[in-house]
């Protein structure tokens, strides 16, 4: 046994310091590289060849970010819609004149009031019917009907 090796240890507090980058993420960054550390530090109780080590390490890792592939990308396009989102498309009244050059301009949609803005800069008087077309922060963008 190579227990006495250093180099256990070089491999334990990687796989540490990867576990601590991954904590402090909200994404999956590095949570590989710790499986294929502890895997290289699992290898030194069996030789203390530094190469070898190093293979289990970079094939493990691999290893380990192939069959995660597909579960990282589908969180990774993964959209995660708001209350507001089920606006879009939505037809509101304009309640105070929407002028975007002054910031001005409410609608009422469902029986509450939202800031809004004209998706072509055009003025649109209160009053008018407007669809909304999207959502930039707390306004809806609108477009006459």
């Amino acid at each position: 046994m190579y227990m006495e090796n250093y180099i256990v240890f070089v491999w334990i507090i990687f796989a540490v310091f990867m576990l601590i980058c991954e904590a402090l993420t909200t994404q999956l960054v590095s949570i590989w590289f710790v499986i294929g550390g502890a895997c290289a530090a699992l290898t030194c109780v069996f030789t203390d060849n530094i190469l070898i080590q190093s293979i289990v390490f970079v094939v493990v890792s691999l290893a380990c970010l192939i069959a995660t592939r597909p579960l990282v990308k589908k969180m990774k396009n993964k959209k995660e819609p708001t209350n507001s989102d089920r606006l879009i498309g939505r037809v509101g009244i304009v309640t105070i004149d929407i002028v975007n050059k002054k910031g001005e301009g409410q609608v009422n949609v469902d029986g509450k009031v939202w800031s809004a803005k004209s998706s072509d800069e055009r003025e649109i008087k209160s009053g008018a019917n407007v669809k909304i077309t999207a959502i930039e922060g707390v306004k809806l963008v609108v477009e006459v009907v």
